[in-house]
């Protein structure tokens, strides 16, 4: 049989990884090239770890997230406010699957938004939908969609991610059409899927911010019933930098 026929074959049903691994046993000299079993084996692991390359690529461009960042590069220790066993709790992402939240606040460049963007990474990662909003996008997309006539498939959208991520919470205010948005995205999400929310606002403070005290008390409510909280201390990063 035609080798670069089989090579073209698997490469038009999209199985790069397996066609990688096909192409590289035919370099073999003939007492190297593995068994048949042991040949498949390689033909399968391939194909799942492309298959799960490719996931995370798209996870990531999805998400949009703010930073490239990684976990291995926040910095743990005393003055921050943040060990090391804290952050390890969370970077198995198993907070998403008990649907649970982060809360994450601090001063202005302290590394909040980073360490949001880690976890949302790490997320992708694993395999689980990101999205990541800043604040002002996120009131204005639903504003956007209110008027576009979108505004159910935007919630559709949001309800079906397994993590969101809201940045800079507590920096643009809220009015009643997105108060009462925020609380129907949270409310769809609630006991099925995580957020995490970054603010430098103390919580204590959000209930003010959020306003209207029936609305803040179910928004808060379902925000900090099953959080981590992780309250960054220290000088700026930014100025260190």
């Amino acid at each position: 049989m035609n080798m670069q026929i089989t090579l073209d074959q698997l490469s038009q049903l999209k199985l790069d990884g397996m066609a990688r691994v096909y192409q590289a046993v035919l370099g073999l000299p003939v007492q190297n090239q593995p068994t048949l079993n042991q040949f498949m084996a390689r033909l399968a692991e391939a194909e799942l770890q492309e298959r799960a390359t490719k996931r995370t690529a798209m996870f990531l461009k999805q998400s949009k997230l703010r930073y490239d960042a990684v976990l291995e590069h926040v910095h743990c220790n005393a003055e921050r406010n943040l060990t090391s066993d804290k952050l390890m709790a969370v970077a198995d992402c198993g907070f998403i699957d008990r649907a649970e939240n982060i809360l994450i606040t601090g001063a202005t460049g302290n590394g909040k938004s980073y360490l949001a963007c880690a976890l949302g990474r790490q997320a992708c990662t694993l395999g689980y939908r990101t999205l990541y909003f800043g604040i002002n996008r996120f009131l204005e997309k639903i504003l956007l969609a209110k008027l576009d006539g979108t505004y159910i498939k935007l919630l559709n959208q949001i309800e079906k991610t397994d993590l969101i991520i809201i940045d800079d919470f507590g920096l643009h205010p809220l009015d009643g059409t997105t108060r009462r948005a925020l609380l129907q995205i949270l409310e769809d999400r609630y006991g099925l899927k995580s957020s995490i929310i970054v603010s430098q606002l103390p919580i204590v403070d959000w209930y003010q911010y959020i306003g209207e005290s029936t609305i803040s008390d179910a928004i808060m409510d379902r925000l900090t019933g099953n959080a981590h909280r992780f309250n960054l201390d220290g000088d700026s990063l930014r100025t260190k930098k």
